[in-house]
């Protein structure tokens, strides 16, 4: 099974909406990571950034929300009630938002780097 090969219409839908729904919250540094063919856990991640602990707990419930009401995706989310890193699972897509010296501190997206090269 290749990842490549396939179309993912279901995870490329929740994607697109996710992203859309974390723009509208005014999320900075999005960062979307496609890991089809690379893992099984999911198909995309998605890294971004929040402001303040507030924002970074907001933007997870408008996420959460919109999956919810829009897609009938019920996401496992962590992290939400601290607001430094709020990760959500919704399946074919993982979310991490992070205060930005959080994010800066794990490095997430360089995990899923190619050797020598960027996300």
């Amino acid at each position: 099974m290749t990842g490549d090969a396939q179309m993912h219409p279901q995870s490329d839908a929740l994607l697109d909406a996710i992203l859309e729904t974390l723009s509208d919250s005014k999320a900075e540094d999005v960062v979307q990571i496609d890991l089809r063919g690379k893992t099984s856990v999911c198909d995309w991640m998605v890294v971004c950034s929040g402001r303040s602990t507030r924002q970074v707990s907001a933007m997870a419930e408008h996420v959460e929300d919109m999956l919810k009401q829009e897609h009938g995706v019920l996401a496992k989310t962590e992290g939400k009630e601290s607001g430094d890193w709020v990760l959500i699972d919704a399946g074919d897509v993982v979310v991490h938002v992070f205060r930005p010296e959080v994010r800066e501190f794990y490095q997430l997206e360089k995990m899923w780097q190619p050797a020598g090269g960027k996300v």
